[in-house]
């Protein structure tokens, strides 16, 4: 098992800039790889930024240019840097964790989807 904590959402303003936090224990004898999603009431989930074990980065076209996701292995933690955020980026945002092996492609990368974090809130006013 994987848990996953999150932190760092928040409200701001179009423009602004808010970074997330994940941090992920509880596992020992498998490479983990993580990502960000985000969801909003009456949609589906969606993957926003992923990490491979190649340490390739992965980003949905919405976010690309104005999102980083970053690890610290040593602290276990993935980090997602949101700048320029818009209205449409309001959303809730979850952290996702899975073996590197078991990823999903979705869109344009590979994603976890196996262990979850209980997600934080991004609200992007105009």
């Amino acid at each position: 098992q994987v848990q996953l904590a999150e932190s760092g959402g928040g409200s701001v303003q179009s423009g602004g800039s808010l970074t997330l936090s994940c941090v992920a224990s509880g596992y020992t004898y498998f490479s983990v790889c993580m990502g960000w999603y985000r969801q909003t009431p009456g949609k589906e989930r969606e993957g926003v930024a992923a990490v491979d074990g190649d340490g390739k980065t992965t980003y949905a076209d919405s976010v690309q240019g104005r999102f980083t996701i970053s690890q610290d292995k040593t602290k276990r933690t993935l980090y997602l840097q949101m700048n320029n955020l818009k209205p449409e980026d309001t959303a809730t945002y979850y952290c996702a964790a899975d073996d590197c092996d078991e990823l999903v492609y979705l869109d344009n990368g590979y994603y976890p989807n196996r262990f979850w974090g209980q997600g934080t809130q991004v609200a992007v006013s105009s």
